[in-house]
């Protein structure tokens, strides 16, 4: 495994980071609990030592899951990545910014943004409690709120890292001019922002703003939910309520297959499996800090923290980039 500098902090996080968004359940056709904690003793067991979390996976469920799975290890050796800012609890009470309706147990769950400073002290200490930890090592806004200024967010971040609850902070689906905002009031560690081989759009301002700033980017999304690994062309089917229903409709499936067939080739070459060489190609983008990769069972897990096992040459990243263009 790789360790990486996250922009202007001291941490070092493992460029494959362990993506805790599915074993929520919620949104993902449910869940196995055992599963889960297999799947994070298997990062940690291959060297992912960062595990990227949030209240609303789950609705706290991902967080209880990682902090039952940690516990009794060395704090010290683990970065833990949570968020703050998806109320779903009625907590907000009608404040901020309607986001969707969440589906979970047959309910339809209002969700809102609200990233007031108020709500971010409360988050922050219902996640300490879940992950059974005294310190979050980077603690980011989920989504931005346009009902809060955003210098009211970032000093609610900045009283946090004083108080040694957070060793420092970021934001999450930022936009460049937010991000410039944001840089008013701290000094932001990350943006984690989707990424993939299908959606670069960060490549146009967002990643030289970062790279310029000593702000590091964290990509979600690299396998835009399992779609680049070609197994949904095959014999996986998904469930009735998995999102990715609807998600993946917005790709035309002849491009992705196409572009899988000429990538499975580089994949063989380099006994790997088509989302390693994926997810390695991601990592190996200018300004990208860390990889999240998400895995619901130890299989998973190992296989996604194998992607670090090779590299891509220039002529080979130059090949893959020729191949994009058709996409």
């Amino acid at each position: 495994m790789e360790y990486r500098k996250l922009g202007n902090t001291d941490l070092a996080l493992s460029a494959i980071t362990y993506g805790a968004f599915a074993i929520g359940g919620t949104m993902w056709g449910g869940n196995e609990k055992q599963d889960s904690i297999n799947a994070i003793h298997a990062s940690l067991d291959h060297g992912v030592t960062t595990l990227d979390t949030a209240p609303f996976y789950g609705f706290g469920l991902s967080e209880e899951l990682i902090g039952e799975a940690i516990k009794g290890k060395d704090r010290s050796k683990i970065q833990l990545l949570t968020k703050f800012g998806l109320v779903w609890d009625g907590s907000n009470e009608g404040k901020g910014e309607y986001f969707f309706d969440a589906g979970a147990d047959g309910k339809s769950i209002p969700v809102y943004r609200y990233a007031a400073k108020a709500n971010v002290i409360k988050e922050v200490e219902e996640s300490l409690k879940r992950l059974g930890t005294d310190y979050i090592d980077l603690l980011q806004l989920h989504w931005p709120d346009g009902t809060t200024p955003i210098d009211e967010t970032m000093d609610a971040l900045n009283q946090l890292i004083a108080q040694g609850k957070i060793r420092a902070a970021g934001v999450s689906n930022y936009s460049l001019g937010q991000m410039q905002e944001a840089g008013k009031t701290i000094g932001l560690a990350s943006n984690q922002v989707p990424y993939s081989m299908l959606n670069r759009s960060i490549e146009q301002d967002v990643v030289p703003y970062a790279i310029q700033n000593n702000i590091g980017i964290i990509a979600y999304s690299p396998l835009e939910r399992g779609l680049l690994t070609g197994k949904y062309f095959k014999e996986a089917k998904l469930k009735a309520d998995d999102h990715r229903n609807g998600y993946f409709g917005q790709f035309d499936p002849e491009k992705i297959k196409a572009l899988l067939n000429k990538l499975t080739p580089l994949a063989e070459a380099k006994k790997a499996s088509l989302s390693q060489l994926v997810l390695r190609w991601t990592t190996l983008q200018p300004g990208i800090s860390i990889v999240l990769a998400g895995a619901r069972n130890a299989e998973q897990a190992a296989d996604n923290a194998a992607a670090m096992n090779f590299s891509l040459s220039e002529d080979e990243l130059k090949m893959i980039g020729d191949w994009l263009k058709q996409v």
